[in-house]
């Protein structure tokens, strides 16, 4: 005899059932209630508990269990609803047509994934044309998508130099230039040991800097440079100690001075000659470069400034020191570079000991001529240099020993004047001085792989010095030698900058100062006591004119004679001074002192104000003294 299953409450066995017409479990039944009734029973306690809970807070529906919906399920309804409707509609119009010109029934590959009707054959050429260019992991490279724009137009339009805006910093040259990351701050040093600070979201559309100061006092400015983060500026002057400022202009630290009487640069603290130039580096934000006339490149923290962190000591052919004029950081971080007075451009590696180069090239420019700058590229493969020779040399850091090419006949008389990279590296600028036959200071750009001329700009009618191409604003910013300072900007493919001060109107402040004061409201109060309400400014401004204490008018002339103030009160200036001090009674000038004096003599006796309550107090009691009066002297004594 077969046993049949047991099932204990509600738990289940998965065994096959043997089950009776009457829908009855055979053999031993189950234990405790079916369980259709349990469903029964649970959910009239929910609805008495959530009966309770509404009657207790106010909330329905507490505690109830969010509905699932199958989304696969929904999908597949949806997928059919649509084939079925792509369907009729082909069906309809393939009917209607009788022309040639027909598109015809489905394709037999359309599978659940196509939704909706099929492309037009005449329509699948130029979706293939217009795809978006995906990159191997699935997303789409809109870079490459944004460029594109850029790419179609050549060199000389994507400059952006269809405005321009002047600003004036002095009268002197401008020689350092320095432009935050974000492009909120532009900072500007000259020979005339100012620095001036501009802030593009502040200023209006007169172009006025918001603050100027002399950080190095009589030293002129040689370099500046914002951090990578923007939150400070290092102030590289003719002095030997570098200064970092916040971006208020705030002084934050002051580099150590070097002993000038050590022989080895190596055992100094600081710096013991003036500075030629200086740099942040791009990643980590408390270190920074200088380079000195002293023969060093001395690497610092901003947590010490008390002491370098480290000392570069460059060298000539036979091993003598040389002057470092130029310094910089590559765009990653692990290189130091700097241009020498002997011609040659020095590199080391920022992650070992500076003690051996690891490139160096000794005839980069000429020997005895300050490279005034060197800048890397911004993929890190070019390398471009500006020399006092009147040259610009482009190079290739993969093959270092000669030049890509050399741009000649570029003039320069300062030791600043630099060159740089535009932000696709396609081109390389400078600026260029004046010579005697010229009139105007140009900024010439050069193509990175042709080497031809794309481009100058004719900037002002004095030297160009300085020059930035930012690459989040798209604007270039030039410092000129009559201290003017230009920044070029494209109206549609520029960025904030300059192009939020020219829209702004700079606005006439009132001369007149007028202090507030509180208005006390009272409607119900008696004329008497009612305050004037003044509808305008100008009945105000009228009203307080003729009143001489809040228009502040000065005393009336002081005139003799008849009817004038110093004859009302004496003949004499003195006497008009001691009427207005307080006195009451009328002075005359023309009696005698003494008898002015004795006519109070009576009334002092008789109330006694100066003198007597002062003695009043301490004055010592008569002892000796008869009560009948004084005695006489000359009655002889009584024997």
């Amino acid at each position: 005899m077969s046993k049949k299953p047991i099932s204990f409450g509600k738990i289940t066995l998965n065994f096959q059932k043997e089950t009776s017409d009457n829908g009855a479990s055979s053999g031993f039944g189950t234990f405790g209630r079916p369980i259709q009734e349990q469903k029964e029973i649970e959910e009239l306690s929910d609805d008495l508990e959530n009966q309770h809970v509404h009657q207790v807070m106010g909330i329905k529906n507490f505690g109830k269990k969010a509905k699932n919906y199958d989304i696969e399920e929904m999908m597949e309804r949806a997928k059919k609803t649509a084939q079925e409707a792509a369907k009729k509609s082909m069906e309809s119009k393939s009917k209607e047509d009788d022309d040639g010109d027909v598109i015809g029934p489905l394709p037999p590959n359309l599978g659940h994934d196509d939704i909706g009707p099929p492309i037009p054959s005449n329509l699948i050429d130029k979706d293939k044309e217009n795809t978006i260019i995906t990159k191997q992991d699935g997303e789409d490279s809109y870079d490459e998508l944004s460029d594109s724009d850029d790419e179609e137009l050549p060199l000389e339009k994507q400059i952006p130099n269809t405005h321009e805006v002047e600003m004036h910093h002095g009268s002197k040259a401008v020689v350092a230039l320095a432009v935050d990351p974000s492009g909120a701050r532009l900072a500007t040093g000259s020979i005339d040991y100012d620095v001036s600070f501009w802030d593009f979201a502040g200023m209006d559309s007169s172009m006025r800097s918001f603050r100027t100061l002399q950080p190095c006092e009589n030293h002129p400015i040689r370099a500046l440079q914002y951090s990578a983060t923007g939150d400070s500026i290092l102030v590289v002057s003719g002095s030997a100690q570098a200064k970092v400022l916040d971006r208020d202009g705030f002084e934050v630290l002051e580099c150590v001075k070097g002993d000038q009487y050590i022989t080895d640069m190596a055992k100094t603290k600081g710096h013991t000659a003036a500075l030629n130039s200086g740099c942040w580096h791009p990643h980590i934000r408390e270190e920074f470069m200088t380079c000195s006339q002293d023969g060093t490149l001395r690497l610092w923290l901003t947590e010490n400034p008390k002491q370098h962190k480290s000392v570069i000591k460059p060298r000539q052919q036979g091993g003598l020191k040389t002057n470092p004029t130029a310094c910089a950081f590559s765009r990653d971080g692990n290189t130091v570079a700097c241009g020498c007075f002997d011609g040659s451009i020095q590199m080391w590696d920022h992650r070992k000991n500076f003690v051996n180069t690891s490139c160096v090239l000794r005839d980069a420019h000429q020997k005895q001529t300050e490279i005034s700058s060197i800048a890397f590229s911004y993929l890190g493969s070019y390398l471009a240099s500006r020399g006092n020779d009147d040259t610009l040399k482009l190079w290739d850091l993969r093959a270092f020993k000669k030049p890509l090419n050399i741009f000649s006949n570029l003039f320069s008389r300062y030791e600043q004047t630099d060159c740089n990279f535009s932000p696709d590296d396609t081109m390389v600028f400078t600026g260029e001085s004046l010579q005697r036959n010229q009139d105007v200071g140009q900024l010439l750009f050069y193509n990175t792989k042709t080497f031809e001329t794309v481009t100058s700009i004719e900037v002002t009618k004095s030297h160009v010095i300085k020059a930035i191409w930012h690459p989040k604003l798209n604007q270039i910013f030039i410092g000129c030698g009559n201290g003017v300072v230009k920044c070029y900007y494209d109206n549609k493919r520029s960025l904030r900058g300059a192009k939020l001060c020219i829209v702004k109107t700079h606005r006439k402040r009132q001369s007149v100062e007028v202090v507030s004061s509180q208005q006390i409201i009272t409607p119900h109060a008696l004329p008497l006591f009612k305050q004037e309400k003044l509808r305008t400014n100008k009945k105000k401004m009228e009203k307080e004119r003729l009143d001489p204490v809040k228009s502040r008018r000065p005393d009336l002339p002081i005139t003799s004679g008849q009817g004038g103030r110093v004859a009302a009160s004496g003949s004499t200036l003195s006497s008009f001074v001691i009427r207005n001090l307080g006195l009451s009674k009328r002075v005359n000038d023309e009696q005698d002192p003494r008898e002015a004096i004795l006519k109070y003599a009576k009334e002092a006796e008789e109330n006694p104000f100066w003198v007597s309550p002062a003695y009043k107090n301490t004055q010592p009691n008569t002892i000796f003294a008869d009560e009948d009066g004084p005695t006489d002297a000359k009655k002889p004594k009584s024997e």
